[in-house]
């Protein structure tokens, strides 16, 4: 059957629009919340924020704790929210929360993502290690777990407290992003990206396990009446399992370790079932 030059017509108009579309569909802006635990104040929140925002049809919004909120895990304390916008150089940088880094997040999330959704929260850079069982206390974690239980996928950054090149984590954290953006997010998982400090070996893709930090015995140091204080401090470990994340973070390794919202331990379900637990 011959081709007509209608047919070629709309042939051709039908290819321009389908490449419009698809351009439109690339340029679509990618939307990330970004959140610590540290305080909006802090200078790695800022190196994250200034890295992510280079990355092409990307947008950057800060919701951050007003202050230094560490070790709060996804705790919440309530109540009323006191938000400031926080101006850096004359420009809005992004928000400071009068709350905790979960708290922070949510309120990224519910307000200021309302009308314009979030594609993806990342919490950090936080000063510190976040592998193995420290996990659960992280306040940082915790940030990333709070958007995971918003429905909004989630990366949590952390590095060594000293000789880290922050460019290098800020690094490793675009490339995350910028797979994310070309092949969808994990959803229901939050990816928690550590660094640390000296020449790096590589990266490590472990799961959580040890801790390279524990509490010393507490210490009675002053008693008043039937007041007494005593004192305990973190003291250092060294990890033995070379599956771990904390091993690998030792041993030189920048780690990726994959974290599940849910604690369940779905192996025992029927084992407890089985003991008869009623309410006689």
């Amino acid at each position: 059957m011959p081709i007509s030059a209608r047919h070629l017509a709309n042939g051709t108009l039908a290819c321009a629009l389908f490449l419009v579309s698809s351009f439109a569909a690339a340029a679509e802006t990618y939307r990330i919340l970004v959140s610590n635990d540290d305080g909006v104040n802090s200078p790695l929140i800022r190196a994250l924020s200034e890295g992510l925002s280079s990355l092409p049809n990307v947008e950057i919004v800060v919701s951050a704790p007003d202050e230094n909120k560490s070790g709060s895990s996804q705790s919440t304390d309530g109540g009323a929210r006191v938000v400031r916008s926080v101006l850096v150089d004359g420009e809005l940088f992004g928000y400071s929360v009068n709350g905790r880094p979960a708290d922070a997040v949510r309120f990224g999330l519910m307000h200021l993502g309302k009308n314009d959704p979030f594609d993806l929260v990342v919490s950090g850079i936080n000063m510190g290690a976040n592998v193995g069982d420290v996990s659960h206390l992280s306040g940082t974690v915790g940030a990333a777990m709070e958007a995971i239980m918003q429905g909004v996928p989630a990366i949590a950054v952390s590095q060594d407290t000293s000789g880290v090149d922050t460019a290098v984590t800020v690094n490793l954290t675009r490339q995350l992003v910028a797979k994310y953006i070309a092949d969808g997010a994990p959803q229901g998982v939050v990816v928690s990206l550590n660094v640390p400090g000296g020449e790096l070996k590589g990266v490590a893709v472990r799961p959580m396990g040890e801790a390279y930090i524990t509490s010393s015995p507490f210490t009675q140091t002053n008693q008043i009446g039937d007041m007494s204080t005593y004192e305990t401090s973190y003291v250092r470990q060294t990890a033995v399992d070379p599956a771990s994340d904390t091993f690998a973070y030792q041993n030189g390794y920048a780690t990726l370790t994959p974290l599940k919202f849910d604690w369940t331990a779905h192996e025992m379900i029927k084992q407890v079932e089985s003991w008869g637990i009623t309410l006689d």
